[in-house]
């Protein structure tokens, strides 16, 4: 199991949102070791206050079926960033 590419993944459903490289390295070690197929993409988040540009982080995606094991494996680690509820 690893990453893949959108078109892949059937049913995708946003489980998380990382804000740093850090944090998005150690949810992408987290879904590898749990054996799950994921979907990487770059996604604004927000602006900066000082310079107003926008911030851009990592979106993580999964199949709808392991959305719930992942967001709860996720929040466990103590991780922020979580989405808990799907994206229309």
């Amino acid at each position: 199991m690893a990453r893949i590419e959108l078109e892949t993944l059937r049913e995708p459903e946003q489980i998380f949102l990382a804000t740093s490289l850090r944090t998005a390295q150690r949810v992408e070690a987290w879904l590898t070791q749990a054996g799950i197929d994921y979907v990487v993409q770059v996604e604004p988040f927000g602006r900066s206050v000082i310079f107003r540009t926008v911030r851009n982080g990592a979106a993580f995606y999964v199949t709808t079926g392991e959305a719930a094991y992942c967001r709860e494996g996720l929040a466990t680690t103590g991780l922020a960033g979580v989405v808990w509820e799907p994206l229309p």
